[in-house]
């Protein structure tokens, strides 16, 4: 019988952690984070890590492991989280794959390939085109010559968009065309992906509940012992969302309450660009409603019945 990993994905504010957490206690599971910026240490309030008391004991891994000055790839996830797959399942439990990231799950379920070596030139001509031009008009060239990938880097993520591009124009072909043809590090194991879907207007009011929430637990404050503590503006987890709109608050770009409204509609935007990625990851079964509530686990669990695996102590 082959090895199971199982994932739960979905966009952000659906409640997969909750869902996670109640899963991983039926069925003796561990966590393991699937989101991009929870991997850097001190970045906890925008990217709603849980507390060590909220975690109802279960170890979570792959969250604060590397330092805001790091580059962490998704390459670099796929070995980690794969090492640890392989250590839970050496311990007799079952991985949980839990977080919104799409090419975190997809290095780590198809495979990455590791790509051309830098082009300094082509990058140095692509960030002055950037500077002169606005890094908008770079994402416009990606999303011509790869839809896929502008759909998943976000618009400003200058990094992002100048490495997509650098493949499409040193390999001539986008970065899809060579995720197709590489493998997986777990292809031996059974993996059952479920994946959360929630109204738009639900959506809305739990991101806009949230955004309110992390300001209230002092996400402003968190930027500011960072920034105090020497993490450079540029370090990469900034760039994230809720945090670049944050040090845009503090350079004076705009006020609180405009801070809020935007964090809470690019919340909404990067929502819908989820969906459209996780849409086209193949065998993932949906379900809608929010990952807390009951009826949601209950029907989860007729799912992972059906794939033949049931809770811990349950012999039936």
């Amino acid at each position: 019988m082959r090895p199971t990993v199982l994932a739960v994905l979905g966009p952000t504010a659906s409640g997969k952690s909750a869902l996670s957490l109640a899963l991983a206690g039926r069925y003796g599971g561990e966590i393991i984070n699937c989101d991009s910026t929870a991997v850097y240490r001190g970045f906890d309030i925008g990217t709603d890590k849980l507390a060590l008391e909220e975690r109802r004991g279960i170890p979570h891994h792959l969250i604060d492991i590397a330092d805001p000055t790091e580059v962490y790839t998704a390459a670099q996830f796929a070995h980690d989280a794969a090492r640890a797959i392989r250590e839970m399942h050496g311990r007799g439990k079952l991985p949980i794959v839990v977080g919104g990231t799409g090419l975190y799950y997809r290095a780590l379920t198809r495979g990455l390939f590791p790509g051309p070596g830098a082009d300094d030139e082509l990058r140095a001509r692509l960030n002055r085109i950037a500077e002169k031009r606005g890094v908008e008009c770079l994402h416009r060239m990606l999303q011509r010559a790869d839809p896929a990938s502008a759909v998943r880097i976000m618009p400003r993520d200058l990094k992002r968009i100048v490495r997509a591009l650098e493949v499409y124009f040193t390999t001539g072909e986008p970065l899809t065309a060579h995720f197709a043809r590489t493998v997986s590090l777990i292809a031996d194991c059974d993996v059952i992906a479920i994946a959360l879907r929630l109204p738009p207007e639900l959506t809305a009011e739990r991101v806009a509940r949230r955004v309110d929430q992390q300001f209230a637990r002092g996400i402003v404050s968190e930027v500011e012992g960072l920034l105090a503590r020497g993490v450079p503006p540029d370090a990469r987890p900034f760039g994230g969302l809720v945090y670049r709109q944050v040090m845009e608050m503090l350079r004076g770009v705009r006020d609180e309450a405009a801070t809020r409204a935007l964090i809470t509609q690019e919340n909404r935007r990067y929502a819908r660009r989820q969906l459209i990625w996780f849409r086209k990851e193949p065998n993932l079964v949906w379900f809608d409603g929010p990952g807390e509530r009951s009826d949601t686990l209950h029907r989860v669990e007729e799912t992972l019945a059906a794939r033949g695996l049931r809770p811990r102590g349950d012999a039936s």
